[in-house]
């Protein structure tokens, strides 16, 4: 066994005794370790900015690309914002123990279901320092141990970061293996956390497509993931043409680099020649490059023609994909053939329509009228989340409090014995 193996295995060990007596602390007890590590975030704001300066400054030596750079960076609204996220994290209803669907059978027993933590869960992402606090916050309220493992372009914020982490646990009396951040930025470490089912429960990755796609094919542990986010909005002819340009427009515009943008827009035939003018003219003054089908083109004159895999792609930038359809039922193949089953939503004032798209359309967040930016854990009143799945076992969509549990059957009896 290397040094490596040893060191992991060591962890894991470690991560899954803690969680033996995380699962069973009580709510007002977790409460205190996160309240205790939002104070300690803010307190040792100054010691987490000046970590955060030395992975900057060894990034930029590296030459890390500036979107990666501000993914990395950290500023006092940003450490500010750890702080209360923690904060909203110790506000939010504890689900472990909460007991459902509790029913009398027959013989006088009762059966009902009782929301468990997972166990231990890892987690790997790269470099938003941010997601060791939110990520420990809310394993921590759903009574799992977690080992974390960043990218090693962030080593010194994490650690920082997992210092006020152990503060917390330790006002609180809570195990300090409960939260550990992986020491070492060697790349095996991951391939070990990955592979450790006698330790890990569940493996959460959070970061670029090739990391994903890597833990995916390489995990023996579970893995809760989306891997790409191609998002739709249709725009239906029975679209009211205000709110169906609003959405089109925020979908994109609002934020570029986020798995829940709009990627592709499909319009109906009926309406393109309505609304594609203007929203043209909308995208232009924001810089947004625009890829159309023959049809979209003869709309929009000027601009590029799409290409089979514009279809397919996650920019992740100002490139939108426009597509005329003939109708509902042509956006739905569309998105069958082309989606991710992230998010897609659709534009009409039919609700057959809206009811149709919502039952047939085959991913973790459906939208009417409303626009895809929304596929969020703090839009969707979750209050945080540890990432989003496509998957359709356990978990679907923004994964908060609630996907990082369980359930297991429970038997209240009286001393019945089955005849």
């Amino acid at each position: 066994m290397t040094d490596i193996q040893k060191y992991m295995h060591d962890v894991g060990r470690r991560a899954r005794a803690a969680s033996r007596q995380l699962g069973t602390a009580a709510t007002a007890v977790k409460n205190v370790a996160l309240l205790a590590m939002a104070e300690s975030v803010e307190a040792q704001a100054a010691a987490l900015l000046a970590a955060n300066r030395q992975d900057m400054e060894a990034g930029a030596q590296a030459g890390l690309d500036e979107a990666l750079l501000d993914r990395l960076a950290l500023n006092p609204e940003r450490v500010a914002a750890m702080a209360e996220g923690l904060r909203q994290i110790a506000a939010l209803p504890d689900p472990v123990g909460t007991i459902t669907d509790l029913n009398y059978r027959p013989s006088g027993i009762q059966v009902g279901k009782m929301r468990v933590p997972l166990g231990v869960i890892g987690i790997i992402y790269e470099a938003r320092p941010n997601v060791t606090a939110d990520a420990a916050g809310l394993c921590l309220k759903s009574g799992n141990a977690t080992v974390l493992r960043g990218g090693s372009e962030a080593i010194r914020s994490n650690q920082a970061i997992a210092g006020c982490i152990h503060a917390g646990l330790e006002q609180a009396g809570l195990p300090l293996d409960a939260v550990q951040v992986v020491e070492t930025t060697d790349r095996a470490a991951v391939g070990e956390l990955i592979r450790m089912k006698d330790y890990v429960d569940v493996i959460v990755p959070r970061g670029g497509k090739g990391l994903i796609e890597r833990v995916s094919a390489e995990a023996l542990v579970p893995v809760i993931k989306h891997l790409h986010g191609n998002c739709h909005v249709y725009l239906d002819d029975k679209a009211d043409a205000e709110k169906a340009i609003a959405i089109a427009y925020n979908a994109k515009t609002q934020r570029y680099g986020t798995c829940n943008t709009m990627e592709t827009l499909l319009v109906a035939e009926g309406i393109a020649a309505q609304v594609l003018p203007r929203l043209g003219k909308m995208y232009a003054e924001q810089g947004v490059e625009l890829r159309g089908c023959e049809r979209a083109r003869e709309i929009l004159s000027g601009i590029k023609a799409a290409e089979a895999e514009d279809w397919h792609t996650e920019y992740l930038a100002p490139i939108l994909a426009i597509r005329v359809v003939a109708d509902l039922d042509a956006a739905i193949d569309h998105i069958s053939r082309c989606g991710s089953q992230h998010t897609e939503a659709i534009v009409t004032e039919d609700y057959t329509r809206a009811r149709r798209f919502l039952r047939e359309v085959d991913s973790s967040s459906v939208m009417v009228n409303a626009s895809t930016r929304f596929a969020d854990g703090f839009e969707y009143g979750l209050g945080a989340e540890i990432g989003i799945s496509t998957d359709k076992i356990h978990a679907r969509g923004p994964v908060g409090l609630e996907g990082l549990t369980s359930q297991k059957y429970i038997v209240l009896g009286d001393g019945q014995v089955r005849g």
